[in-house]
């Protein structure tokens, strides 16, 4: 049997830019989340209507100072959630040649950031400097940030719920080193249920290096407080440049600090469109896909993957590949 469903909270982290208003954004969001499991499982789904609810950690107006105009999505969304899923022209261009190069040009970035300079998309250098801003907490921003995520789930693990949590983009750094404070600088040992990360660059070199805990050892290193992780990477989405976490954060499995870290990315395409075109990032095209809809309602019927169980080793510091230099 299942836990009332009272008991269970999903949180939703969104990428940068700006957003629209907090309360149209979340609804959009839900909209998009309830597409997703309606067309993996019509049941569950009504349950979600009935009883679910979205808390969105509304970040990026703190981070902007400017709110989005819903105007500027509304009908590609629409059009989004009226659509079955990718045509023929979205997979082709997701793995088009143009892309394929554009990923090797970012990954060579990553690698060598010497020559970042030269990339020549503006969106990337821009992304890199919005983020540093961010990890390197100019004006306290990256822990006023995290805190908007920390008060929330302070609260849930004290009234004993169920968290999930789906971070997009670089929600998923956020959540990442709000959940590693929450850890081992707070010692509040409540543990989110399940963390659901779309579109993460938490597997790029140059983000790796700045979480928190990067430079501590052994168990310090990471969070103890996830359950189950799972990883969901649309194929041609470049800020998931390397679309598997599992074998980056696998040292997590080894020290019993998670049960379980699952990447899903062959056969996940995004075809979320708008006046720019393709767009397989979009947080909108993350929540329709099925492979998104189907993890939300296994997890909110309690439906789970066996757990890999490993016997932790102790503390053996065991460097992982992605942090040599």
């Amino acid at each position: 049997m299942t836990e009332p469903t009272a008991r269970k909270k999903i949180i939703f982290i969104p990428g940068k830019n700006p957003k629209p208003d907090p309360e149209i954004h979340r609804a959009l969001l839900w909209r998009a989340l309830l597409t997703g499991v309606a067309r993996v499982d019509a049941e569950t789904v009504q349950a979600l209507s009935a009883s679910g609810d979205l808390v969105l950690i509304a970040w990026n107006f703190l981070y902007y100072q400017e709110t989005k105009l819903t105007e500027t999505d509304a009908p590609y969304i629409e059009t989004l959630l009226r659509k079955d899923g990718p045509d023929a022209h979205d997979i082709e261009e997701a793995l088009s040649c143009q892309n394929r190069r554009a990923r090797l040009l970012y990954m060579l970035g990553d690698l060598f950031p010497v020559l970042i300079p030269f990339i020549p998309d503006p969106a990337v250098k821009s992304t890199i400097a919005e983020t540093l801003c961010y990890f390197e907490n100019r004006d306290g921003i990256g822990s006023r940030i995290r805190e908007l995520l920390k008060a929330p789930l302070r609260r849930m693990f004290a009234d004993g719920e169920r968290v999930l949590i789906i971070g997009h983009s670089m929600g998923s750094i956020i959540a990442y080193d709000a959940l590693w404070e929450l850890w081992h600088e707070e010692n509040n040992h409540g543990r989110v249920d399940l963390l659901i990360t779309l579109g993460s660059p938490l597997g790029m070199r140059f983000v790796q290096k700045r979480l928190l805990g990067f430079r501590e050892k052994n168990a310090r290193r990471f969070p103890g407080n996830i359950r189950r992780w799972k990883n969901i990477a649309a194929q041609g989405d470049l800020t998931a440049l390397d679309p598997t976490l599992r074998d980056d954060f696998r040292t997590m499995i080894r020290l019993g600090l998670t049960d379980t870290i699952e990447d899903v990315h062959e056969g996940v395409f995004g075809y979320f469109r708008d006046q720019d075109g393709l767009n397989v990032h979009r947080s909108y095209g993350y929540l329709v896909q099925p492979a998104v809809g189907a993890t939300i309602a296994d997890w909110w019927n309690g439906r789970q993957a066996p757990a890999q169980i490993i016997r932790p080793r102790g503390d053996e510091d065991e460097p992982l590949p992605v942090y040599r230099t």
